[in-house]
């Protein structure tokens, strides 16, 4: 390019490129092409990485994103290329709009368009993923640099890849159904942390692997201290409230890596990978000291306090197996309770068998 000549923006560059568009799309396999692509995964994300990659090819943009529900029914950003943090009011306004709308988006300069927020700008195209007459996801190119128009491809050109578009919004829609039903069969319903399923398989997983590393391995067990009397006194939904604030405390002193989970009733298990005895320990004080400290049910305008009793077990110190690690934190668990309550006690060699 010669010095001082200026590169055309976006929506000139597509239109340039508009008839090669229409030729791809319009090819006889394309369809084919298209139903094969976005079927060979079950992956949420890799159906969503085909589809920018393809909208790459199609139109060349300096960002795609593919923006759906996660899990937890949170719209999110499920496969991107040239995402940058700056380019995300223009692209949450486009896909906001597509979702409440359920058509195409476009625009020419943001920071001048009365649908977007103040903070948005650049050019712009988005297109609704449609399956089964409902918005499931939304497809959107971005160029930070405003154009001269808004990009347009013309109703024909439109019409056909909607067409492409429904095979990869059905693929992704099963995908993610697939997704929640698999996070549901392993997630407690009351409190959405992981269940006691899902924790004895992790830490099957996770013995095995600290076996093989020689890396530690340590396990938290929890028991509410006096819970009965809030449903006594509250009654169960109550209690269940209570419940809920439990597990987000505990689920707010572990780390990322951490697994946590609802053992049952009014107890939890946290799963520390590479994580010995002290660093176990410290997590430990950390859950006990906020739970203490903690207004349960204040929002109902009652004050109601709890405490915890936890148990440490960490492998190899004082286990060899996940069921025995898991024994061990709970007869731990059980010495803080005979002494008491309110407390943290560290597993010996002698918690592995003496609770059989």
């Amino acid at each position: 390019m010669a010095h001082g000549v200026r590169r055309a923006d976006f929506a000139s560059r597509l239109k340039l490129r508009l008839r090669t568009l229409r030729a791809n799309l319009e090819r006889r396999d394309a369809m084919i092409d298209a139903v094969r692509e976005a079927n060979a995964t079950l992956d949420p994300q890799k159906v969503a990485a085909w589809l920018v990659r393809q909208a790459e090819d199609w139109i060349p943009a300096p960002c795609w994103a593919v923006i759906a529900h996660d899990v937890n029914g949170q719209v999110a950003v499920v496969a991107d290329e040239g995402l940058s943090p700056s380019l995300g009011p223009a692209l949450w306004t486009a896909a906001n709009w597509v979702f409440r709308h359920g058509s195409e988006f476009c625009a020419a300069d943001l920071s001048k368009d009365s649908r977007a927020n103040y903070a948005a700008t650049g050019t712009v195209i988005a297109f609704p993923l449609v399956c089964r007459n409902k918005t499931v996801g939304v497809l959107v190119g971005l160029d930070p640099e405003p154009s001269s128009s808004a990009p347009a491809l013309g109703p024909s050109v439109v019409l056909t890849l909607r067409s492409l578009l429904e095979p990869a919004a059905i693929a992704l829609d099963n995908a993610l159904i697939l997704q929640r039903a698999e996070a549901l069969s392993v997630t407690d319903d009351l409190t959405r942390l992981y269940n006691s399923r899902y924790l004895n398989l992790v830490l099957r997983r996770e013995a095995k692997r600290a076996s093989r590393s020689g890396r530690p391995l340590s396990v938290l067990f929890i028991d509410m201290d006096g819970f009965k009397s809030v449903n006594d006194k509250h009654g169960h939904l109550a209690g269940s409230k209570a419940l809920v604030e439990a597990a987000a405390i505990i689920r707010g002193s572990a780390r990322e890596t951490d697994v946590v989970a609802r053992f049952g009733g009014d107890e939890f298990s946290v799963i520390l990978p590479d994580t010995g005895r002290e660093g176990a320990v410290a997590v430990a004080e950390r859950v006990r000291d906020r739970i203490r400290t903690f207004e349960f049910l204040a929002s109902d305008a009652l004050t109601v306090r709890l405490t915890a009793s936890i148990g440490v077990a960490t492998l190899p110190d004082v286990a060899g197996s996940a069921e025995e690690l898991l024994r061990a934190a709970d007869t731990a668990m059980y010495r803080v309770k005979d002494a008491g309550k309110n407390g943290i006690h560290i597993a010996q060699e002698d918690d592995v068998s003496s609770k059989e």
